[in-house]
């Protein structure tokens, strides 16, 4: 679905649709082949040893076991808890085969779908059977070349919570070039967005593509172009957009022909509004997240960062999703069965390879603001649930898709231009550079 690059060495598996993460859970600890323990300082020894004793007898609140474990007694696994059809990571999915969720006991209280496709980012309509035991959605032919995710909380029949999230991608039609999008036409964006298509299948005429495609911006500024490999082409400004900037993409692909026996179905214009500028900056050495709207300071907040082993990525990144609660496996990005939260929240994400700030309810108090302690993440202090006057969700109601969050003072490289919408990492020099127009 994606073309992006997963630089980090422990990251190069591509994205499936579960949340993929680093975050340090207290009382695991991992480090690198052949490094002592000792070389570790001695104040996160002694703040090991206190998450320890305060979470002796609930590893479910370190996030290292099943979901189900949150709520006492261990009962089925998710995937029997919450039945999706089709199987999470499905591909070639026809337009109208089945589509339902459903738990065998208990009641659905929650189901959220989306698709991705041709038109953007949208939410899939349906409702959840009188009996609270299924849901369907209301139109029953699916969109071909889309991309599906679903997001389901429900009580099992002894009334423990499970959340399931799965994904699955729908059969392109043959030969047609299909470029994928987010967020959809109509939604009010940060100054940091770079509007990217992600193409169904590899484009050899890159000129001609990037040809049919438009972005222009009122008030006026120059917009370049930039292409990622054969599967992704960016746009962006010299600088972030102008608070108030309307931004007009011009769809004109249908026809062109973007390589031999592959053409072009699109044709549409997407609209943004760009709002109020906010740039949260995070230094990893102070353990705080100072944020800005309009280049006022309205919080410093405190957080944790990625740890000696697992250090946050440097550089400018910018909001890609917003997720009220989501799962975070770290078996989807090389840290085996260190964790699994099924319910992480206030969560955004910042790159494809993994990287998010969310809400922690896990830590002990005394890390935000004193230790780095995760798998690569920033995590803000937060209860479980999401509480909307923790930091987290303080924050997170105060952000929206298109907001710039900048990382400094970590040991760790700049994060690369094409992971997630990392493209304000290159100068304006090299990013011209990269259109197939020049």
């Amino acid at each position: 679905m994606t073309a992006h690059q997963q630089d980090r060495a422990g990251d190069r598996a591509q994205l499936r649709g579960t949340a993929r993460v680093r975050d340090r859970v207290p009382g695991r600890t991992r480090r690198r082949a052949g490094r002592p323990a000792a070389a570790r300082p001695a104040a996160r020894a002694r703040l090991a040893l206190a998450a320890l004793a305060g979470l002796a007898g609930a590893a479910a609140l370190a996030g290292c076991a099943d979901a189900e474990v949150f709520t006492g007694d261990k009962p089925h696994s998710r995937e029997q808890t919450i039945r999706v059809v089709p199987h999470d990571g499905a591909h070639g999915v026809r337009a109208n085969g089945r589509f339902e969720i459903r738990v065998p006991q208990g009641r659905l209280e929650r189901v959220s779908v989306s698709r991705t496709g041709g038109a953007g980012r949208r939410s899939v309509a349906g409702r959840i059977a009188p009996d609270g035991l299924s849901w369907r959605p209301a139109h029953a032919r699916l969109q071909l070349g889309a991309k599906y995710t679903v997001d389901a909380v429900a009580l099992d029949g002894a009334g423990r919570r499970a959340l399931r999230h799965t994904t699955f991608t729908t059969a392109a039609p043959d030969r047609r070039l299909i470029g994928y999008f987010s967020p959809q036409s109509g939604t009010t964006v940060g100054t940091g967005l770079i509007f990217s298509l992600v193409f169904n299948r590899p484009v050899a005429d890159r000129a001609a593509v990037e040809r049919a495609v438009t972005v222009g911006a009122r008030p006026a500024v120059e917009v370049a172009a930039h292409w990622f490999g054969h599967r992704r082409l960016d746009f962006r400004p010299r600088a972030r957009w102008r608070p108030g900037t309307t931004i007009t993409v011009q769809l004109r692909l249908r026809g062109v022909k973007a390589a031999p026996g592959s053409y072009g179905v699109q044709r549409k214009t997407v609209r943004y509004r760009v709002g109020r500028d906010q740039v949260g900056v995070i230094d990893a050495a102070r353990h705080t997240l100072t944020v800005r709207q309009d280049g006022r300071v309205t919080a410093v907040l405190p957080v944790t960062a990625g740890d000696d082993d697992n250090p946050t990525y440097n550089g400018t990144m910018v909001i890609l999703e917003r997720h009220s609660v989501t799962r975070m496996n770290g078996g989807t990005v090389g840290f085996g069965g260190e964790y699994d939260i099924p319910d992480v929240p206030h969560a955004m994400r910042l790159t494809r390879s993994g990287t998010f700030l969310h809400g922690n309810y896990w830590a002990p108090p005394e890390v935000f603001g004193g230790l780095n302690t995760s798998h690569g993440c920033v995590g803000l202090r937060d209860i479980k649930g999401g509480g909307p006057h923790t930091p987290a969700g303080w924050f997170y109601d105060r952000s929206i898709v298109g907001d710039t969050v900048m990382v400094e003072h970590s040991p760790e490289r700049t994060v690369a231009p094409d992971n997630g919408l990392g493209g304000w990492n290159l100068p304006w020099g090299p990013w011209r550079a990269g259109s197939a127009l020049r």
